[in-house]
């Protein structure tokens, strides 16, 4: 009680002494801001008094005198980087004397423009020369640059290097690396506003690239071709980049509209009426469901089984009301070439999209689209690489059964190869074909007709786009060599007999099965005695 007491008393003092405490550092605090006259003694100030006066105009002079000497300090480290900056172009310059560049570019400190439009030539002279904007004629089929394609996680590659895998994400982190630059410069470019800045656009991303294909030539650059997602379902943005070993430059930003692009699908047939229920049923889901721009085109050879394929496209035209198909019926000996020559000439309507295809060929409605982006009337023509399907029974016979055929057609080196040997499957336009002369007619039977339109399409300045693709397979099926096949011919049959049968893996435990039996039954033996 006395404590509480004290404290009531003593409370007005502690406040008295807060006032006064706050009275003397307002009055200390005005002393020290106040300006110092010529005698150097601190009054305080006095409205419209000379000292007031007098001490600001000598803290301006003050501040004057240090911009003055802080301006000299800049101009002498600017003398300095000057002088460092010269004596390195001497430097650069005496590296490009020992090392003189193709177009004589040099550091030109008197003319910096010529040193930038040197560099710009030459980059553009790299373009120019590279197989961008046109083909080039080539002597022989091993001399053209095949393209690789690669997809947000994959890449699908020809050269397949150590690994051996036809598909996989990328190893190197420099091809990792490159790709993933490619594509966000993709999605730049797309994202930069042309013309009117105000215009709403779509904002791409990563998540917006379907597809891209990409070749170096080894003395020029590496040239990229993406594609994204367009604005509506038939809608694709396809953007050409080329890094002329410097920079990445855009070539070309176009719209591409396949929304009324028809594709005209010839198979050449001699009987096989299973293989090709096989395939309308594969032709129905993706070719008529999920497209619905394609047209098919049988052309027969002799009546044995004819009237079971004719059937089976009759049935497919009404079930799935399917109007856009032809049935060419010929008398004579099965020629694929002369085959696919006359399902090309026989189309009367405006130019199309040719698919030259077998009857045991499996597709994806996506490499439909794929074959649309790859060719140009007069411009490119589309070699696609397909990965061809090992025997089932090889692949699968150690498990219980074979799984379905959609679950086979995954691309691993354990299930299949890419059939770079091939040139059967191309899409290209009718008049490019027409141009080109059509196939060798005298060629009889089975293969070299695919190889000589091939080298046709090399020979000429049309653009061959030859790539691996994901949406197109080759279905298993055992292979008969003719006796009436000429040597090379039969060769040819022979090696892609042995090519289709397995991995050399999966075909080497089928040549020792014997000695890897044999090993197990010691094996067992050895066993029961210990």
């Amino acid at each position: 009680m006395m404590l509480r007491r004290g404290f009531i008393l003593f409370l007005p003092r502690l406040v008295g002494l807060l006032v006064v405490a706050c009275c003397l550092v307002s009055i200390v605090y005005m002393l020290a801001c106040t300006p110092k006259g010529d005698n150097q003694q601190l009054v305080l100030p006095r409205v419209h008094s000379l000292t007031v006066k007098e001490g600001y105009e000598a803290i301006l002079q003050e501040r004057e005198e240090q911009h003055r000497n802080y301006i000299i300090s800049l101009k002498k480290q600017i003398t300095q980087l000057k002088a460092e900056l010269q004596g390195r172009n001497e430097q650069l310059k005496n590296v490009q004397d020992q090392y003189p560049d193709p177009l004589d570019i040099r550091l030109d400190n008197s003319n910096p423009e010529k040193v930038q439009a040197n560099l710009l030539a030459f980059l553009r002279s790299q373009v120019d020369k590279a197989e961008v904007h046109s083909g080039v004629k080539l002597s022989t089929e091993y001399a053209a640059v095949p393209f690789e394609s690669f997809t947000l996680q994959k890449v699908y590659q020809l050269e397949t290097g150590l690994t051996r895998h036809p598909e996989e994400k990328p190893v190197r982190k420099d091809k990792r690396d490159e790709l993933i630059e490619v594509i966000e410069l993709a999605v730049r470019s797309l994202n930069k506003p042309e013309g009117d800045s105000n215009a709403k656009h779509h904002v791409y991303t990563a998540s917006d690239f379907i597809e891209g294909i990409y070749r170096t030539e080894k003395d020029k650059g590496t040239l990229y071709e993406l594609t994204f997602k367009g604005d509506t379902k038939h809608q694709f943005k396809k953007i050409v980049l080329f890094r002329p070993f410097g920079p990445v430059m855009k070539v070309k930003n176009e719209d591409v509209n396949m929304a009324d692009t028809l594709i005209n699908v010839i198979v050449p047939l001699a009987k096989r009426a299973s293989k090709f229920q096989q395939f309308m049923q594969n032709f129905r889901e993706m070719g008529i469901q999920q497209d619905g721009r394609i047209h098919l085109t049988v052309v027969y050879f002799g009546k044995e089984q004819m009237n079971e394929v004719r059937a089976i496209l009759e049935n497919t035209s009404k079930s799935a009301n399917f109007k856009n198909f032809t049935f060419i019926q010929l008398n004579e000996e099965f020629s694929r070439g002369k085959g696919l020559d006359i399902g090309a000439r026989f189309w009367k309507g405006s130019n199309v999209v040719l698919f030259f295809c077998d009857v045991d060929i499996y597709f994806t409605a996506e490499f439909l689209n794929s074959c649309r982006l790859n060719t140009q009337p007069g411009k490119k023509v589309f070699y696609p690489v397909l990965f061809s399907q090992y025997n089932p029974s090889i692949i699968y016979g150690h498990h219980d059964s074979i799984p379905s055929l959609e679950q086979q057609l995954i691309i691993k080196k354990e299930t299949g190869f890419w059939r770079d040997f091939g040139f059967g499957m191309t899409c290209q336009y009718r008049s490019d074909f027409i141009n080109i002369g059509g196939f060798d007619l005298d060629i009889k039977g089975w293969g070299g007709e695919d190889v000589h339109l091939y080298r046709k399409y090399l020979h000429s300045n049309l653009i061959v786009i030859r790539t691996p693709v994901r949406g197109l397979f080759h279905l298993w099926h055992e292979k008969q060599c003719l006796d009436e096949l000429t040597p090379e011919q039969y060769k040819m049959c022979m090696q892609s007999k042995a090519m289709n049968e397995g991995s050399h893996g999966q075909l080497g435990m089928l040549v020792f099965k014997q000695e890897i039996e044999t090993h197990l039954h010691r094996q067992k033996l050895s066993n029961k005695k210990t």
